[in-house]
Order: C-alpha cells, then structure tokens, then sequence
C-alpha cells in the first residue's frame, strides 16, 4: 500500500525536491503551494509527463480554514494520512532592533503557526488509525540561532520543541514525529549568499562542501521508513556544527 503524503510548501527548494522524488517513488503526494502556481503546475507537469501522478492543492497553510481544505482533500480522496511534512517557511535577514511587529508576525504565522495547524488536523486521523509519521523541517538556526535572523531562530526553535512535546505525547499512538534540522543548503531560500558566503561557509564545514535538497530528501526517506526514532532533532549539516 503506497503511502499518503502531505508535503507543504512544496513548490520550491527543499520541499520541491521531497515531493518530486517521493512521487517518483511511488508515493501518493499532496503537494502544498501558496504564492508559486506556476512552480506547482510546472512539479507536476513533469511529474506526469513521466507517468507518474501527484496532486498540487493551494492553501496559505499559516491560516486554519485553508488548512482545514487541504485536510478534507486529502480524506476525501485517499481516506487516510500516513506521512505529513511540514516543510513550508520563509526567512529574513534583519537587525533584531528593526524587525517589526509585521516582521515578526509574519515569521512567527508562516513558519510555526501552519505546522501546529497542520499537524493538529491531520494527527486526528493517524491517531484513529494508530499510525503515522511527522517529519518537521527546521533549521540549524533553531539548534546554534542565527545573528540578524532572531525572529527566523525562534520560530524554528519553536519547530524542534513542538517535536519533542509531540513526540512523547504521541508514541503511544504509534505515531513518530521527528524534526530535520538542515544547515547550510544550496537553494532560493539562500539565494543571497554570496560567492565569497558561501566560500567561508564551505572553509568552516569538515565535509567541505554545501548541502543539496537531495540531502534532506534522502533524510526524509529514512524518517518514512524507520519504525524506532521519534522526538529527534536531525541536522545534516556537514560537520558545521558538531555537538
């Protein structure tokens, strides 16, 4: 029985990659998008271009009603939540003394609020079925913190608690949540980083490298599939930071 999997923000970056190589995989994918359309239609497109399906469903995930809509599409089709993959976020470089109160709000509602939103819904199916997998994409900023991305670091900390919390509540229900914690990948998100960043972050990385989607995707993989670890922080990061 090929799994059911909700992947939100899933039209770009890491999430992208996830959903793309999750459905080549034969599982049954719900990919989340909110602003990228055209990112989402051209995911799947490819996708079935190959024969191979997957289904794109718009919804501002930092907003209930619209998460409630996902939810009813996803049951309504499949009947069942195996796998959800709170992936979607967005980040910001900011002086913490001029992040704003509209700054913050936004970060705190699109990175922390849709995972507790999503989760809630959907953990109300796995728990009838007595089964299930969470998968929370974090940051290593939530691990270290991160200079001028304070509000960025607390919502991602806020991630890897919820994990934790989740974790002890819900093992008893057979269901694992765990949390993938990446440090430095090469996608949009990071687009910013320079040449010369991107030349000091690979210097202070033992492995000597930047980290690709395809990384966490392979992480996910094993989350999916692995019977015996929940409530963990995961950070594949290169050895950037070791503890």
């Amino acid at each position: 029985m090929n799994k059911v999997v909700i992947v939100t923000g899933a039209s770009r970056g890491i999430g992208r990659n996830i959903a793309y190589n999750l459905a080549v995989d034969g599982f049954k994918v719900i990919a989340n998008y909110n602003n990228s359309e055209k990112q989402a239609l051209e995911l799947k497109n490819n996708l079935e271009e190959n024969g191979i399906e997957i289904d794109i469903f718009k919804a501002d995930v930092s907003k209930r009603e619209q998460v409630l809509k996902l939810i009813d599409f996803v049951i309504n089709k499949y009947n069942r939540i195996d796998v959800l993959i709170n992936n979607a976020g967005i980040a910001q470089e900011k002086l913490f003394t001029e992040i704003t109160e509209e700054d913050f709000e936004k970060m705190i509602k699109t990175n922390l609020y849709s995972a507790f939103y999503t989760t809630q819904e959907a953990v109300r199916y796995m728990i009838k079925e007595h089964r299930g997998c969470i998968i929370n994409i974090s940051s290593i900023y939530g691990i270290t913190g991160g200079s001028c991305e304070v509000h960025y670091s607390m919502s991602k900390a806020g991630i890897d608690g919820m994990t934790k919390a989740l974790a002890k509540e819900l093992g008893p229900s057979n269901i694992r949540v765990n949390s993938i914690a990446p440090g430095a990948i090469d996608t949009e998100m990071n687009g910013n980083l320079s040449e010369e960043d991107w030349n000091s972050i690979i210097d202070e990385t033992p492995l000597m490298k930047k980290g690709n989607p395809i990384d966490i995707t392979r992480c996910v993989k094993w989350l999916i599939e692995d019977e015996f670890t929940t409530g963990q922080v995961i950070s594949p990061n290169g050895g950037l930071v070791i503890t």
